[in-house]
C-alpha cells in the first residue's frame, strides 16, 4: 500500500520493562466488572437511547450480575442527568450494585455532576483528562506540569463536593488517551491524584488506564500494566482498572494480557459496542474465562435473551460471526466439521463424561442457551455424510447405517448446490423421506400375508403402477423378509443381494414406530430404502419394496 511511511508508532515503552505477567498461563479468577454500556456505548450510537431504554438496559445489567455500571455522563445533557436521578429517586439501584459517572476535570461539569449523585447509596464519580503528547501539544498547548494540575485540581474539588453532597462516594481517575502517553508521566499523573485522594484499604479509589485509541501491540499494553501495577503509591488501596477499545482488533487480548500484568477491573460493554470499533466485549472475555472454568461472575446462560434485548435497546446488530452470540459461531457446514462434532457427541454420551472435549466447540452451546438441532450443524453444498446423518438423528430420530450415509449425503450436496442455498432440518427430512421413505414409481405391495411350510412362505399382491394391474407373487425363504424379497426377485426377474438390514425404534415407548433400513447391491452399486411402520415387518417390507423400486428405476 502507499502512504505507509506517514505512519509510525505512537506508544512509548515503560523506562523499565519486566515481562513477569508472561509467566503466568491464565486468568484464575475474574477480574471486577464494570459496564459501559450506557455511557461509552451510548454515546456511540447513530441514536442514543431514550430514558426509558436506558432504565431497562440497567436492570438486564442487573441480571446479568454486573455490580458496577457506569450510568452515563450527567452534565452532557438532560437525558442523562435525568437518567442519574431516575435511578436513585425510584430507588432502583440494588444495595450491591455501584454506580458509576464519568466527569472531565472542569469546574462547571463537576458540580452539575454531583448535582446529579446527590443522594445515591454509593457512586464512583469517575474523573479524566487528556494526557497523551498529542493532545498536550494540538488541543490544550500545555506542557506536563499544567496537564497534571489540571488532574490535580480536579481532584481537589471532588473530595471537597463529595464532602458537601449527601451520597456515598468514591472516585476514579483516567488518564485519557494514555496510548500515546509516556508511561512514566501517566504513573505520575496518577500518583499526583493519589496523593489528593490519600486511599487506604478500606476505601479503596480507583486507576482507571484506557485504551482510548488502540495504538501498541497487545503484549506491550501488558508491559506498561506492569510498570503502573509496580510504581503507583497505594498500590494496596488502588484498584487498576482497564478500559480496552479496539482500534486494532485486539481489545479482548489487551485485556486478558492487562489482567496478567496486574489489572483488577475491566471496564467493557456487551457485545463491545462503544466508539469507532468498539470497546472490548465484556461477553467475550467472561466466556473466555467460563471456557477454561473460571467462573466469570457474570450469567450468559441465555445469551439469545441477551442479546435480543441488546439489539432492541440499541439497534444495533450483533454480526453471525461475533463470539459466542453470533448466529454461527456454533454451526458446521464442513463436512469433515460435521462428521468430527458427531463424533464427538457419540463420545460423550458414550463415556457418559461430563468434560467439555467436542472438536470444534469451544463451548457446549446448551451452555449460553444455544441448542443442538438448530444451532451446531447446519446443512449446505460443503456438508458431508456426518451432517446430515447427525441433523437427521437429532431432530428425527433416525440413525442411517453407517454404509447408507454417504449417499444420503451426497444427496443433499447436490441438491443444496442445485438450489444455491442452506438446507433446513425439515428441508432434509423432506427430501430424505421423497427418496427414501416414499419412493416407490414401479410397483407397491398392498398385501402381505405368510405361512409356515418347508420354512416360510409368503405371499404378496404387487400392484404396477405402470397399467394399475395387482398380480400375486408368491416364494419362500428362511425368513419373512427373505420370502418377500425372492417373491419380489421371481416377479420381476431381477437379481440382487441383500447386504445391509438395520431396525430400530423411533422412540423409547411401546406404540412408537419402528424404521428399518434395506441396503441391496447390484452390478457394485448400492440401493437403499427405508420403511417406518408401528409394526417391524411392515418397516422392513417397506424398506424393501423402495430399494427394489430404485432398482427397477435404474434399469429401465
Amino acid at each position: 500500500m502507499k502512504n505507509y511511511d506517514k505512519y509510525e508508532i505512537q506508544y512509548f515503552m515503560p523506562p523499565e520493562c519486566t515481562y513477569d505477567w508472561v509467566k503466568k498461563d491464565h486468568i484464575t479468577k475474574p477480574p471486577i466488572w464494570c459496564s459501559v454500556d450506557l455511557r461509552d456505548g451510548n454515546q456511540a450510537l447513530i441514536e442514543p437511547m431514550s430514558l426509558d431504554e436506558k432504565l431497562n438496559f440497567f436492570r438486564m445489567l442487573v441480571e446479568v450480575g454486573f455490580k458496577e455500571i457506569e450510568v452515563g455522563f450527567p452534565a452532557a445533557s438532560e437525558t442523562e442527568y435525568n437518567f442519574m436521578r431516575a435511578l436513585i429517586e425510584r430507588n432502583m439501584i440494588p444495595d450491591d450494585v455501584t454506580v458509576q459517572v464519568l466527569t472531565q476535570a472542569r469546574e462547571h461539569i463537576i458540580k452539575k455532576t454531583f448535582e446529579a449523585v446527590e443522594g445515591a447509596p454509593h457512586a464512583v464519580v469517575h474523573l479524566y483528562n487528556s494526557t497523551s503528547v498529542a493532545q498536550r501539544e494540538q488541543v490544550f498547548h500545555k506542557d506536563k506540569d499544567e496537564i497534571k494540575k489540571i488532574a490535580v485540581d480536579g481532584a481537589v474539588l471532588l473530595n471537597d463536593l463529595a464532602a458537601q453532597t449527601p451520597g456515598n462516594f468514591s472516585f476514579e481517575y483516567s488518564p485519557e488517551s494514555f496510548p500515546g502517553t509516556e508511561v512514566d508521566y501517566a504513573v505520575d499523573v496518577c500518583n499526583a491524584v493519589l496523593d489528593v485522594w490519600q486511599p487506604v484499604p478500606e476505601n479503596k479509589v480507583i486507576i482507571n488506564i484506557p485504551t482510548t485509541v488502540e495504538n501498541a501491540m497487545p503484549h506491550v499494553f501488558a508491559t506498561q500494566i506492569e510498570y503502573i501495577h509496580k510504581h503507583l503509591k497505594y498500590r494496596d488501596a488502588v484498584t487498576i482498572s482497564l478500559h480496552p477499545h479496539n482500534d486494532r482488533g485486539c481489545g479482548v487480548s489487551d485485556a486478558e494480557l492487562g489482567l496478567l500484568a496486574g489489572g483488577d477491573r475491566i471496564e467493557g460493554t456487551l457485545f463491545g459496542n462503544g466508539e469507532r470499533t468498539g470497546n472490548v466485549d465484556i461477553v467475550t472475555l467472561a466466556m473466555n474465562m467460563f471456557t477454561h472454568g473460571v467462573d466469570p461472575g457474570l450469567d450468559f446462560s441465555n445469551i439469545p435473551s441477551i442479546r435480543e434485548r441488546y439489539e432492541h435497546y440499541t439497534r444495533m446488530e450483533v454480526p453471525p460471526r461475533q463470539p459466542y452470540a453470533g448466529d454461527l459461531v456454533f454451526t458446521a457446514f464442513s463436512g469433515s466439521h460435521q462428521d468430527a462434532i458427531s463424533k464427538g457427541m457419540a463420545y460423550r454420551k458414550d463415556n457418559n463424561t461430563n468434560l467439555w472435549n467436542v472438536p470444534y466447540l469451544p463451548v457446549d452451546p446448551m451452555d449460553v442457551g444455544r441448542t443442538y438441532d438448530a444451532d451446531v450443524i447446519r446443512i449446505n453444498s460443503q456438508s458431508g455424510k456426518g451432517g446430515v446423518a447427525f441433523v437427521l438423528k437429532n431432530n428425527f430420530g433416525i440413525a442411517m447405517p453407517k454404509t447408507m450415509s454417504e449417499q444420503v449425503g451426497y444427496l443433499m450436496k447436490d441438491v443444496s448446490d442445485h438450489e444455491h442455498k442452506e438446507l433446513s432440518p425439515v428441508e432434509v427430512y423432506d427430501i430424505f423421506k421423497e427418496h427414501y421413505l416414499l419412493f416407490s414409481p414401479k410397483f407397491t405391495i398392498t398385501e402381505c400375508h405368510f405361512k409356515q411350510e418347508d420354512g416360510i412362505q409368503a405371499e404378496v399382491t404387487v400392484k404396477n403402477y405402470e397399467d394399475g394391474s395387482e398380480k400375486i407373487a408368491r416364494a419362500g425363504g428362511n425368513g419373512r423378509f427373505d420370502a418377500v424379497s425372492n417373491a419380489l426377485k421371481e416377479h420381476f426377474g431381477i437379481t440382487y443381494e441383500v447386504i445391509t438390514y438395520e431396525e430400530h425404534a423411533l422412540s423409547r415407548k411401546s406404540t412408537s414406530k419402528a424404521m428399518a433400513y434395506v441396503g441391496l447391491s447390484k452390478d457394485d452399486f448400492s440401493y437403499w430404502g427405508c420403511g417406518m411402520d408401528e409394526d417391524i415387518i411392515k418397516a422392513s417390507i417397506n424398506a424393501l419394496v423402495v430399494a427394489v423400486n430404485k432398482v427397477l428405476a435404474q434399469e429401465s
